[in-house]
């Protein structure tokens, strides 16, 4: 009998403080690029883990069902009186 290994060769998680998050974002976004992960610390203490987007990163928003759910309501042509409207109770309260 004989068995084959297969190992997929993946770059050791980083590790990174917050403190680390602001001053190193440069090489935080360079390690989302080689497709590691990287785990998030505070005080040592783990707190989050970044995982890299696959795919497309720029999203359409057009294509998402919310866009122009309200298209089709009239009372909403002119935002500014609608919102003058909305806030008219409001004001006239105090």
């Amino acid at each position: 009998m004989y068995t084959i290994s297969v190992h997929i060769e993946r770059k050791p998680e980083m590790k990174a403080s917050i403190l680390d998050l602001r001053r190193r974002m440069s090489s935080i976004i360079k390690a989302l690029d080689q497709n590691q992960s990287i785990t998030l610390t505070y005080r040592g203490h783990k707190k989050a883990t970044i995982i890299p987007a696959k795919g497309k990163s720029a999203v359409n928003m057009r294509k998402h069902s919310a866009f122009g759910i309200w298209s089709d309501r009239n009372d909403l042509a002119d935002v500014d009186a609608h919102v003058r409207k909305i806030r008219k109770g409001r004001m006239h309260a105090l």
